[in-house]
């Protein structure tokens, strides 16, 4: 019969600690879950009705799309005491990946230059 509780106990035990890693690892996830952005919802583009046609307008230039490179470095230059990469991931959406990439070919070029580990100014 003792042999028994002392089984229970033992198996008791392991269950409370099972019990516990399940615990943790929840809250993690939660916690992860909850530091995610929400992604954008796709719209449906539909067509709007012809127009009358008009005389045709002037060429004008397209207007330059602004680059990742741009976008990154306009954050930059924003900044009075530098920014760091995970203000830019913040601010751009884009992947520390990128980011790091970006700041190198900037960093290359002399745009930017580092303050301390993970933090840029522009020159």
């Amino acid at each position: 019969m003792k042999e028994l509780e002392v089984v229970v106990k033992t198996v008791v035990e392991g269950l409370r600690s099972i019990s516990e890693g399940v615990d943790a690892i929840a809250k993690k996830l939660e916690a992860s879950f909850s530091e995610q952005k929400p992604k954008a919802k796709h719209t449906r583009v539909t067509k709007a009705a012809p127009k009358a046609k008009k005389a045709p307008a002037k060429k004008q230039t397209p207007a330059k799309k602004q680059t990742a490179t741009d976008t990154v470095l306009a954050i930059v230059r924003k900044s009075r005491k530098g920014v760091s990469v995970s203000t830019i991931a913040e601010k751009t959406g884009y992947n520390n990946h990128k980011i790091y990439n970006i700041l190198s070919t900037l960093k290359k070029v002399g745009k930017i230059k580092n303050v301390s580990r993970g933090v840029y100014t522009k020159v």
